[in-house]
């Protein structure tokens, strides 16, 4: 009788926790854009699901997904990024290193770029 009780008490934080987590609360949504210049992004990518990429700096968050199904795009992936010039473009090829594997996925393309600003208090 008490391991339902048990399940429900542990399993509370995390479902707490995971609605709390969202990286694009508290900004709002600008124009899509069709590419990016690295220089606008800090750190590597943050992979949020399989339909999820955000590039962060400072106030501005990139949001971009996968064109068509990319199966091997999840959390704690690495991306290897197919770039020419100084731009990330809508179109770009990826692919998709899983942990402890050496052979990256098939070939994913970027969607168009959505900026996401923090909303000035």
């Amino acid at each position: 009788m008490r391991a339902p009780w048990l399940l429900a008490a542990l399993a509370l934080p995390f479902a707490l926790g995971a609605a709390a987590k969202d990286p694009l609360a508290g900004r709002v949504a600008g124009k899509p854009v069709n590419c990016i210049d690295t220089g606008m992004v800090g750190n590597g990518p943050i992979i949020v699901d399989n339909k999820t990429i955000l590039y962060q700096r400072g106030r501005r968050t990139w949001k971009t997904s996968p064109i068509g199904a990319c199966p091997a795009l999840r959390p704690l992936t690495t991306l290897i990024v197919i770039q020419y010039g100084s731009q990330l473009c809508r179109n770009d090829r990826f692919r998709v290193l899983e942990p402890g594997v050496s052979i990256p996925s098939a070939v994913c393309r970027f969607d168009a770029f959505t900026p996401y600003d923090r909303v000035k208090k």
